[in-house]
């Protein structure tokens, strides 16, 4: 089992498949990720928002991978956007996962209404995390159109990923096309709606006539659209069943029916990124 690569903009290569720790209790958070590396799993994404991170790179640690072979992945908390913050906690982010560089550094979310909406200082200060090596790549998460257009029109620098809620119930055509206008890609965070997709009657429908899961041809979905996704389990079972999707594809007509489910808004499991404020107190 190969998992694709896909080229970023800065000349790097991401791993289209790997392994959420969204949720994941930090205690249990080495075992978890060791058990997804024993499956296969070789791209991590974490945050510090999630407080996992030392049990991400405990895993890495105990695993014996060469680190060239792993992608590593950490986001920005919301509480750290102004630059001097953005540069203490990518320090602090390193130092609980063990590792001297990330393979790629995104702003969590926009917080338009915070910070007097001045989420363009955040990704200045982001980009400069390349300089030395220690951010191999820098991105965001949950921007919307316009936050992605004056980043780049303000700094020059477009992200390599733009990392939004996309399933069937919210494609999110709007934010993934303007994504990849500024040549970054998309990753699909919720990818399986929060186990929704599971009960939905056409994609029931299409692994049944495939003899696969709903999870399986809800991520093979997104893998044809193009899109990263790293679906997050805690037993090894779903994790293997989460790799198996690249023996088979879907139809175009399969496609569209998937596709066809989009509810816009509506179909969210996550807040609304032109709303999301949340910053935790100090």
């Amino acid at each position: 089992m190969s998992i694709p690569r896909l080229d970023l903009s800065d000349g790097t290569s991401i791993p289209q498949l790997g392994f959420g720790v969204f949720q994941v209790p930090p205690a249990d958070t080495q075992a978890v990720v060791t058990d997804a590396l024993a499956a296969g799993y070789r791209h991590l994404d974490t945050a510090q928002m999630y407080g996992n991170e030392e049990g991400v790179g405990a895993a890495v640690a105990a695993s014996g991978i060469p680190r060239d072979e792993l992608y590593v992945t950490t986001k920005l908390h919301n509480n750290n956007h102004r630059p001097d913050d953005v540069r203490r906690s990518f320090d602090e982010s390193l130092a609980r996962l063990g590792l001297d560089h990330v393979d790629l550094f995104l702003i969590h979310w926009p917080l338009p209404t915070r910070y007097d909406g001045d989420y363009v200082s955040t990704w200045r200060a982001m980009t400069e995390l390349t300089a030395d090596g220690r951010a191999r790549s820098v991105g965001v998460s949950n921007f919307q159109p316009d936050h992605l257009d004056r980043i780049v029109a303000e700094t020059g620098v477009a992200p390599v990923v733009n990392q939004i809620e996309v399933h069937p119930f919210i494609t999110n055509e709007d934010a993934r096309a303007a994504t990849l206008r500024h040549g970054a890609l998309v990753e699909a965070w919720s990818p399986i709606a929060r186990g929704r997709v599971l009960d939905e009657p056409t994609i029931v429908k299409i692994a049944d006539d495939l003899g696969r899961t709903p999870s399986q041809v809800t991520l093979r979905w997104h893998i044809e659209r193009g899109d990263i996704v790293f679906p997050k389990s805690v037993r090894p079972e779903r994790m293997a069943e989460n790799l198996g999707i690249f023996d088979f594809e879907l139809t175009a007509e399969q496609i569209d029916a998937i596709s066809g489910l989009d509810e816009g808004d509506a179909g969210r499991t996550g807040p609304n990124p032109d709303e999301f404020d949340w910053v935790p107190e100090r």
